[in-house]
């Protein structure tokens, strides 16, 4: 029974883990690269009736073209609370509307520009990181007060902490693959 108890545990924590990456991924999706992408602005919150709500629940968006963002809102009335988003964000975009559908031209990205984004991103990095350990961290607590209760017992500790290790590890090392390949997707000239 007492090795079941570890497991739950360490099921938990890869899952957490696992929720920490996708978190990370989804925000990595929205730093620009070179290629025009819909991640790019589908999260961007755009005030609508007085909450901010994501640009992809208020209109459809497309890529016609490897550096062009085209953007039709579902209600017309939204387009210039969507310009205004756009213009208030940090991606540094214009939009252009006539007045139906936004198109966002996205310039090529200037090398000091390009260091800026992998800076962001490497911050983003560190956070995924600091999420990840949290989670050993709490686990870990767990694990020891269920040896401090005898609930488990003092291998099944040892077992456990090295279980969490690795996957901790693991989920670690695949924080740091991603941010290479992104890493050189923003500097792909």
């Amino acid at each position: 029974m007492s090795t079941e108890e570890v497991k739950e545990l360490l099921k938990d924590a890869e899952s957490r883990m696992h929720g920490a990456i996708q978190s990370l991924l989804d925000d990595l999706a929205g730093i620009r690269t070179g290629r025009a992408s819909s991640a790019l602005v589908e999260r961007l919150p755009v005030e609508y009736y007085g909450s901010p709500t994501p640009l992809m629940q208020l209109a459809s968006i497309s890529v016609p073209e490897p550096r062009t963002i085209t953007i039709k809102p579902f209600d017309a009335s939204t387009l210039k609370d969507i310009e205004k988003a756009i213009r208030g964000s940090d991606l540094g975009l214009n939009p252009n509307s006539d007045g139906k559908v936004i198109h966002l031209n996205l310039p090529p990205l200037n090398e000091e520009r390009r260091r800026d984004l992998v800076k962001h991103m490497g911050h983003r990095l560190e956070e995924a990181r600091i999420a990840v350990r949290n989670i050993r961290r709490d686990l870990h607590n767990d694990i020891r007060d269920y040896e401090k209760e005898k609930m488990i017992t003092e291998d099944d500790l040892k077992r456990g902490e090295e279980d969490l290790q690795k996957l901790t590890d693991k989920y670690v090392e695949e924080i740091a693959k991603h941010g290479q390949s992104k890493e050189k997707e923003i500097m792909e000239v």
